[in-house]
């Protein structure tokens, strides 16, 4: 990989990040509502001058520039702040509530990428059949179906056919590995659905723009066997737009895992902002949001840098 190319992405990271956390700082702040207000209540004790003070000690009352600089100053020295309510760094809290997204986004993810290229190949391979229209009828079942209805009806039926099971709730993986995964299996399941019918409905389609090409065409007339024809020749091109389409889904992970995590009551990151938008917690709220976007934008720029490797004439535009 070029010096070039590498330099261009990371300036361009660079000024992605920026956008992202001056974005995510002025949306915060438009959001209808006064956190002062919240947190002191309806007091009739309160006093005009009582929210005067301590909006200033939370230097709610600088102007929104001024906020935003004195915040991305804190920022770059590693100072996100801390909660309004219970005074700890944000850093702290964030932390203790992402492993449980992070491992649900890596499941889903897994399943979903995983199985959608064999299930992509097979549907290429049984083009014009009733097999092929069979997964395209169910691909585009799981297109449709939300993932929070999907998880609901899964509790709803293991809970009437084996309510001894403890489908709900976190248990970490170090504590008991079991309950760990099986408490993860149906959110996982439920979050996967959709990208595994998008992800296996884009590689059948890669697959068969590839499998037209004069390449394969002159593979087979030398009489490489089928097999070789489909993973070897074919698979490799059609991979192209999978991997960026992984890049994609991704951040539709990091969103949907916060509603799935209010249905399977996983105390994520999700549950976590969720609780921040409706006590008005800053510090909480745009940390942790600028966590989720800066993550998908890390994953992208993997993803960038990845499809250079795969197909060399990415570097050569960027070069040039």
């Amino acid at each position: 990989m070029s010096r070039n190319f590498l330099v261009t992405r990371i300036v361009d990271l660079a000024i992605v990040l920026i956008g992202v956390s001056m974005l995510t700082f002025l949306m915060i702040r438009l959001v209808p509502g006064d956190a002062v207000a919240i947190m002191l209540g309806a007091n009739a004790e309160v006093t005009v001058e009582r929210m005067n003070e301590l909006r200033a000690r939370l230097g709610l009352d600088q102007p929104i520039p001024v906020q935003y600089a004195q915040w991305l100053g804190n920022a770059l020295r590693g100072d996100f702040g801390n909660s309004l309510w219970t005074g700890k760094p944000v850093v702290q809290e964030i932390a203790v509530h992402l492993p449980p997204t992070l491992q649900l986004a890596g499941l889903s993810l897994l399943l979903g990428a995983g199985l959608a290229v064999p299930l992509g190949v097979a549907m290429a391979r049984l083009r014009g059949g009733w097999r092929e229209t069979a997964l395209q009828i169910a691909s585009v079942v799981g297109l449709t179906v939300p993932s929070f209805w999907l998880g609901i009806m899964m509790i709803l039926a293991l809970t009437s056919l084996a309510p001894e099971l403890q489908l709900l709730g976190y248990v970490p993986f170090t504590e008991d590995p079991a309950g760990n995964i099986a408490r993860f299996l149906l959110p996982a399941i439920a979050l996967a659905l959709p990208i595994l019918a998008n992800l296996a409905r884009l590689v059948r389609s890669a697959m068969l723009d590839a499998l037209a090409q004069d390449y394969v065409r002159t593979a087979r007339a030398k009489g490489v066997s089928e097999r070789s024809v489909l993973f070897k020749h074919a698979l490799r091109n059609a991979l192209i737009p999978f991997v960026t389409s992984v890049g994609i889904m991704t951040g539709y992970l990091l969103g949907g895992a916060i509603v799935v995590e209010q249905v399977f009551a996983i105390p994520g990151l999700g549950r976590l902002i969720l609780g921040a938008i409706s006590e008005r917690n800053y510090p909480l709220l745009q940390t942790a949001i600028l966590l989720v976007t800066s993550g998908f934008v890390l994953v992208n720029f993997a993803v960038d840098l990845l499809y250079a490797i795969i197909d060399p004439r990415v570097r050569l535009e960027a070069d040039q």
